[in-house]
């Protein structure tokens, strides 16, 4: 059983707090009630700057600068009344004249007689502190400065998506206040009719921690809703948490209008083009044989084709897969059954090689309902895309190959086709081309470097 500790007797209570005073970090002094120093410990040496010689018999007021002596007078008055002075932050002097932020507390010391005869005073030195509160505070001021600087709308969350601070520029726009958006006051300004869609992939970001993008209409304080380009960015933690989200709202109503233009008139374009098309066609109907009419149509119609599938994406390009299916639409009934297209079906080929591609593919598929493997009810085709490595970059190896027709030939001549699915690909793509006629069916093989058929990113 452990045994009460003895009190300390009075000799021995005293070198102990005088133990603590010499050992202690902070300053520690006494002074009388008007101000001359009694004591003074290494600290208070190593702080100040001033040894205990220099210091003791003398006025504590030769630490305080001349525009704060009104503190001591201050101090004084309250210890003499009595009363202790709290913890405050002020400036002392180095014994070198240069200026120290200190914390001070002061209280009375009283003798046996409960009279009042002096001040005990601890002082800490806050100079690091001070220039940590001083980087803060500029730091602040420059991200404030930076945040509201910006034309987005920008605001910050808690790592489970709770905003809590908003820039100028957002209550400038929707024309609310910080406690109006406290909690779920965002969803306010949200459009209704794209709140669901929003909220349910916002949560799934703030669920996982992925970045979030979407757009969405916002409210105005005209009441008006323009469009918003929005993105929030998860900030981590050295654990690799979410801490916080940082997130920004760009107004993209103007280019949104301006695409929307761009899209309306390209489509009138389009429309205007396939009319005109529409008109050659009718004028080499009624001015050449029916059989050249017919294929001239027929390849107009392609052209057509390719063109309506680059208008639906901007003229930015074509998957290859796309592209091929939609040549086929004479035999779409067909594709998965007796046409099979396999491999890289996301190519995207530049607006030049969905043209050229997309008439050979046209022309293959013409002859093979005509005089090939789907003319009968057994033939199939196989068309195959594959990108592969070589010695001078990477390619494209487009493979057609037909099986189950009739048997083929070689034909006697080259006509019109032939340019289609051999010397255009060459001259326009910089591709080889091979084309043989085993009796089992036709086989095309187109091969062209990667870099003259992608689409511009």
């Amino acid at each position: 059983m452990n045994r009460p500790s003895k009190p300390l007797s009075i000799a021995h209570r005293d070198h102990h707090f005088a133990t603590i005073v010499q050992h202690s970090f902070d300053a520690i002094v006494s002074k009388d009630v008007d101000g001359t120093v009694q004591s003074w410990n290494p600290a208070a040496e190593r702080i100040f700057g001033w040894t205990a010689a220099e210091m003791i018999g003398r006025s504590i007021r030769v630490l305080i600068p001349p525009d704060r002596q009104h503190e001591e007078d201050d101090i004084l008055r309250r210890i003499r009344a009595g009363e202790m002075v709290p913890k405050f932050e002020t400036e002392r002097l180095h014994k070198s004249g240069r200026r120290i932020h200190v914390a001070v507390t002061v209280s009375p010391l009283r003798d046996t007689d409960g009279r009042i005869v002096g001040a005990s005073k601890i002082a800490h030195d806050i100079t690091d502190t001070m220039e940590i509160r001083r980087r803060l505070i500029a730091s602040e001021h420059q991200f404030r400065t930076l945040a509201n600087s910006i034309p987005q709308l920008a605001w910050i969350a808690d790592s489970d998506g709770t905003v809590f601070w908003y820039n100028d520029r957002w209550f400038d726009y929707t024309g609310t206040t910080l406690e109006q958006m406290q909690g779920e006051g965002w969803t306010k300004v949200h459009h209704p009719d794209h709140f669901e869609r929003v909220s349910s992939r916002l949560k799934h970001s703030w669920d996982t921690g992925e970045e979030w993008e979407d757009t969405f209409p916002l409210r105005g304080k005209d009441g008006e809703y323009r469009w918003f380009l929005s993105r929030a960015m998860p900030l981590r933690d050295h654990t690799g948490q979410v801490w916080r989200w940082f997130g920004t709202n760009t107004d993209i109503t103007v280019q949104r209008q301006h695409e929307q233009q761009i899209q309306m008139l390209m489509g009138e374009v389009n429309h205007r083009a396939k009319n005109m098309l529409a008109v050659v066609q009718a004028m080499v109907m009624r001015t050449a044989d029916r059989s050249f009419a017919e294929s001239l149509g027929a390849r107009l119609q392609a052209l057509s084709r390719n063109q309506d599938l680059l208008i639906k994406r901007n003229w930015s390009g074509t998957p290859i897969g796309e592209l091929i299916e939609s040549q086929l639409a004479a035999v779409n009934d067909l594709i998965g059954t007796r046409v099979l297209i396999e491999g890289d079906r996301g190519l995207l080929l530049s607006p030049v090689a969905s043209e050229t591609i997309g008439l050979a593919i046209h022309e293959l598929t013409t002859n093979a309902t005509k005089y090939g493997a789907l003319s009968n009810a057994d033939g199939t085709v196989q068309i195959a895309c594959n990108l592969r490595e070589a010695v001078d970059g990477r390619k494209l190896d487009l493979v057609w190959r037909e099986q189950g027709g009739p048997p083929v030939g070689e034909p006697n001549r080259a006509g019109f086709g032939t340019v289609m699915i051999d010397r255009n690909p060459r001259a326009t793509l910089g591709a080889d081309v091979e084309i043989s006629y085993p009796e089992s069916g036709l086989r095309w093989r187109l091969t062209a470097p990667l870099d003259r058929l992608v689409a511009e990113p």
